[in-house]
């Protein structure tokens, strides 16, 4: 574990560097010139991360001629969810803040020297529009409807891989045990399934969602099983708390001068989640969104985009290096279809299909096992354990985006694809004696075919070439190695010692400890 270091430099060094610029024009973000849509980091909704992706997406990357599709792992985010109960009551909050704020005003200034801005007519008597009684970061309709139409679609595209008839041993479906991920994989299996079936006038049909517990759970949840991650992020969260509040310092001194309201840093957290909430649950634009202007939203996604780096990108290897479990396991499932596909003897109605349903925790770590979006230094780098740099500060632009790397429903697809012996990426004659080449991988990211920066830049990547140069150098590592915290007697007084015992006495016995932590997760 010598290689897992917290860099705080780069963090301290960002935040005394940083030298916001709020000026800008007020933006009517529905008029279509900005869709501030498309820059809500991981609250983007699943549409709008599909329309902001970049240069590194080819449409066009189709098969290589007579490749047949034979095995399909997807890993996905939940769909479009509705804040958890913790964050409806910050708003609650925030609308007794909003009318103490305005009476202050009323009570000091006049209607002339109310600013250069009016004061927005929606924050007076503004109530949050979710009840904490009744809502808890459950999936919402749209987040149904994402994976629902997700899985029409996958069905459409991939005749050969869901041509058969559904069987648990086919088409495996997992989710974590969180309500918004399992309902997540039930909306995606109806449309998958839809018409297939006997159940109602959609002709649906049952399915089995597989779970594993949450203390358990280190293929799609190992963001909360990994030890040494959970110690390390608890010493990285209070140099990253500093920059974000930097930042909200910064757009709140605007707004201040905007509309004459005392606004502070904290006010600016909870009106730049507000507007998030906002513009992706409800496609509403012109509120809290429409405080900021153009400058100060694109600025404060990126600075969610940087605590993303840090706490769960490629800033860390740890942060992405836990996910061996659930790498391993999609290259055994590709390990076993080929063995299946050279074996003759091998009856009808083999694995086709693992289907994932988790959380951006598991989208963006995962997205970094794959070395997604680098160029050909920077996958050197993550090869040799070593953090890449931050996101640069807008105006200039990034190549790793929340909204376009974990949006609701964001989600990786490793498509493995039997192609004859002669051909290939290269189009050179593949030897008889290795049959294991005519195998290729190509990786869909949110439907869209990326490229592999570690196997050359190809969108298809043989087997041999996936397995060595993009997994092997993770699965060097093993899951126990990267997150059993070594601890002496030092550094864990006999109060502590006590806990971990009886921890491990629970584990050993089966039951399930919940974590405490981390709530709120995305």
């Amino acid at each position: 574990m010598g290689g897992v270091k917290f860099h705080l430099g780069l963090v301290i060094t960002v935040i005394f560097a940083i030298s916001v610029s709020v000026k800008g024009q007020l933006h009517d973000f529905s008029n279509g010139e900005f869709d501030v849509r498309q820059y809500l980091s991981t609250s983007s909704r699943y549409g709008a991360g599909k329309e902001a992706m970049n240069d590194d997406y080819q449409n066009s990357a189709v098969p290589i001629s007579g490749c047949t599709p034979i095995l399909l792992n997807l890993v996905a985010r939940h769909g479009t969810r509705a804040p958890t109960r913790k964050r409806i009551k910050e708003l609650e909050q925030l609308s007794i803040r909003l009318e103490s704020l305005l009476k202050s005003a009323d009570d000091t200034l006049t209607g002339e020297t109310h600013g250069s801005q009016q004061i927005p007519s929606w924050l007076r008597g503004w109530q949050s529009p979710w009840d904490a009684k009744k809502t808890n970061g459950e999936l919402t309709r749209e987040g149904e409807e994402e994976l629902y139409n997700l899985g029409m679609r996958l069905r459409e595209r991939f005749p050969q891989i869901f041509d058969e008839d559904y069987h648990p041993d086919v088409y495996l479906i997992s989710a974590t045990q969180v309500p918004r991920a399992s309902a997540s994989a039930v909306a995606f299996g109806m449309g998958l399934f839809a018409g297939k079936g006997v159940l109602g006038p959609g002709k649906h049909r049952g399915f089995a969602v597989i779970t594993d517990s949450r203390a358990n759970d280190i293929h799609l949840r190992f963001h909360d099983t990994c030890q040494t991650y959970k110690e390390f992020k608890k010493k990285r969260k209070p140099a990253l708390k500093g920059l974000l509040f930097s930042v909200y310092a910064e757009v709140s001194a605007s707004l201040v001068k905007r509309y004459n309201l005392n606004f502070t840093k904290d006010d600016v957290a909870l009106l730049w989640f507000l507007c998030r909430q906002e513009a992706a649950l409800l496609d509403k634009t012109d509120q809290a969104c429409g405080l900021f202007t153009q400058m100060e939203v694109e600025l404060l996604e990126w600075v969610d985009d940087l605590v993303l780096h840090y706490l769960k990108g490629y800033g860390e290897s740890i942060n992405y290096r836990m996910g061996v479990p659930l790498l391993q396991n999609i290259v055994q499932s590709m390990e076993q279809a080929i063995l299946m596909k050279n074996d003759p003897n091998i009856p009808a109605g083999v694995e086709k299909a693992r289907l994932r349903f988790a959380h951006a925790e598991t989208i963006i770590p995962f997205t970094c096992l794959l070395g997604l979006f680098l160029t050909a230094s920077d996958i050197e780098k993550i090869q040799r354990e070593q953090p890449l740099e931050p996101p640069p500060k807008p105006p200039q632009g990034r190549r790793c985006r929340g909204s376009t790397i974990a949006p609701f429903a964001g989600n990786n697809m490793l498509v493995l694809y039997k192609c004859p012996v002669q051909g290939g990426s290269t189009g050179k004659v593949i030897a008889p004696e290795e049959p294991s080449n005519s195998f290729f991988v190509q990786i869909l990211h949110n439907e869209k075919p990326v490229s592999i920066p570690a196997c050359n830049g190809s969108y298809f990547c043989p087997f041999e070439d996936f397995k060595e140069r993009v997994a092997g150098p993770h699965l060097r590592h093993t899951f126990e190695s990267l997150c059993t915290v070594k601890v002496t007697h030092a550094d864990c007084p006999l109060t502590c010692r006590i806990s971990r015992f009886f921890q491990w006495l629970f584990l050993r016995k089966g039951y399930k400890l919940h974590s405490c932590e981390d709530k709120d997760e995305l």
